[in-house]
């Protein structure tokens, strides 16, 4: 085993883990600090493919500007606890319908044999970068636009669910 590979393993862990803190946390403040070793251990994964510019873009951006939005609305609200909410009695078996569902695509996706890299040549062999950039796009909007979709919907949800969460009722103190 080589260092990259190792190294590489060392990483995943930590992404895993970091993860799993920021689903089980109770601590609004403690899931952001997760949520940035996460993203700084995306960073790093794309350092090791050879992108140092959306490394530091991924830090600046998400890990930096972001992450310091979040927590200062969280401190805002007063939301560092999660109040224990009611359970509604559907929302159980659609949650674990939900995760099943994505259980069975991610093992589909994982066993297929697909084609991962071999549409985009060797970045360093791209004469001009607007032609890069034009076979990037047309991966994206053509091959890749159902995984474009989910994620445009997965933050409209999050949004929504971040204005429900933080909704108060008319006359209820702040």
């Amino acid at each position: 085993m080589d260092f990259t590979l190792i190294f590489f393993y060392v990483l995943a862990a930590t992404a895993v883990a970091t993860a799993l803190g920021l689903l089980l946390s109770r601590n609004a403040v403690y899931a952001a600090l997760f949520l940035v070793l996460n993203l700084a251990t995306v960073a790093v994964f794309y350092l090791l493919l050879g992108a140092p510019f959306v490394a530091m873009a991924q830090i600046t951006v998400y890990a930096g500007a972001i992450m310091v939005l979040f927590l200062f609305v969280i401190m805002i609200l007063g939301a560092e606890k999660l109040p224990k909410g009611e359970v509604l009695p559907w929302q159980r078996p659609l949650a674990i319908g939900a995760a099943a569902l994505l259980l069975v695509e991610a093992v589909y996706l994982l066993l297929q044999r697909v084609r991962l890299t071999s549409d985009l040549s060797n970045p360093g062999t791209w004469e001009n970068s607007m032609d890069a950039l034009r076979q990037m796009a047309t991966l994206l909007f053509t091959d890749y636009l159902l995984p474009f979709e989910v994620t445009s919907v997965l933050l409209l949800v999050a949004m929504i669910g971040a204005i429900v969460l933080t909704k108060r009722e008319k006359g209820e103190p702040a």
